[in-house]
């Protein structure tokens, strides 16, 4: 069962959320307009050095930017769960920050509840310049209407720790209290994340090693779970080129503490744009090479009248990585203003473990 509110991770984050963009021209450009012309706001370039707590808060210079965190999750009887919590920027358009509804930042938030049998989500959107929703770097906030993401007593802006994340849609709702134990880690090269080989890119760090505590509520049962977690936080001014469409997007626990983030930007020509980074335990992350990345679809699922590719082949070659990934249901389908899918998985093979799949464009 899905649950769409109101109108209101990244799907957003390119088109207009108020009707800027038909979807003819959104596809034009690429998903959802990432792929359009950034005239105007600031240009990500490698080399830039991020700093906390101050990379917590809003970029507002920067096109679009996003808070993004997946939880795995099981209750006591061992079933499993996923829940996901987004908060989105775009800027209508480029210069000094207007004041109230003259504002022009416009935010939106994602939420989601998935378990073998539902999958339930909620959207909402928000003008900047008003109070209504935002982001502060510190103390860390980030909020629209009541759902919220907020720093707790002792937070330590190198681990972006502890936290408490809650959100509610009309059947469903979530609070869940996130520690961590290791630094936030760089993405990409140092923070610098390409999207193609034309200079698309983007700025981007991870905490990949969340410990989640808490509860979701479906209805009048409240069910209390514990599990992974993984926040990403991401900002650019173009992160698409022209000719891509869409990306699959992977997050991966693996049982021996390693985390592993990989994507694929699928272009017109076929020769989609391969990157990924891998984690060992201490939190070190490595860049991998585009060309050791194998990630091919095994299984798909029709929704909302598309063909989906819910189960994967991933090898690794250079770590010795070859699994095999399942959802936790396949039907995790966002029917938000620009839909995608995105849910919890599990895979097994050389190593084995759970994750999050995220999947745009179709």
């Amino acid at each position: 069962m899905s649950v769409k509110l109101h109108i209101g991770r990244r799907a957003f984050i390119g088109g207009s959320l108020l009707a800027t963009f038909s979807g003819g021209l959104a596809r034009a450009q690429g998903f959802a307009g990432l792929g359009g012309e950034s005239d105007g706001f600031a240009a990500v370039v490698p080399g830039r050095a991020l700093t906390f707590p101050r990379d917590h808060g809003p970029h507002p210079d920067y096109r679009i930017e996003w808070w993004y965190l997946t939880a795995n999750l099981k209750d006591a009887i061992g079933a499993q769960w996923g829940a996901q919590w987004t908060l989105f920027r775009q800027a209508m358009a480029p210069g000094a920050q207007e004041d109230g509804w003259a504002n022009q930042q416009i935010w939106m938030g994602h939420a989601a509840v998935t378990s073998a049998t539902t999958h339930r989500y909620a959207e909402k959107f928000a003008r900047g310049g008003v109070g209504q929703a935002g982001a502060e770097a510190a103390p860390f906030r980030g909020w629209i209407d009541s759902w919220e993401m907020r720093g707790l007593d002792g937070f330590n802006a190198q681990n972006v720790a502890p936290l408490a994340v809650s959100a509610s849609g009309s059947d469903f709702s979530y609070a869940l209290n996130l520690s961590a134990d290791r630094p936030l880690v760089l993405q990409g090269d140092g923070g610098y994340s390409k999207k193609s080989e034309r200079g698309q890119a983007s700025y981007y760090f991870s905490q990949p090693y969340f410990t989640a505590t808490g509860t979701i509520t479906l209805g009048n049962t409240q069910v209390a779970v514990t599990g992974h977690a993984w926040m990403d936080r991401e900002w650019s001014s173009q992160p698409l080129a022209s000719d891509q469409t869409g990306w699959d997007w992977f997050s991966l626990h693996l049982q021996s503490g390693e985390k592993v983030m990989l994507f694929r930007l699928r272009q017109k020509d076929g020769r989609n744009y391969f990157a990924g980074n891998w984690i060992d335990g201490s939190g070190r992350s490595v860049p991998l090479a585009p060309t050791a990345i194998t990630m091919t679809p095994t299984a798909s699922t029709d929704i909302d009248g598309r063909k989906l590719p819910t189960s994967w082949s991933v090898a690794i070659r250079e770590r010795g990585l070859k699994i095999d990934s399942v959802p936790l249901n396949a039907k995790s389908w966002m029917g938000t203003r620009f839909a995608y899918w995105e849910g919890p998985i599990s895979f097994k093979g050389s190593h084995t473990g759970v994750g999050y799949l995220e999947m745009t464009g179709y």
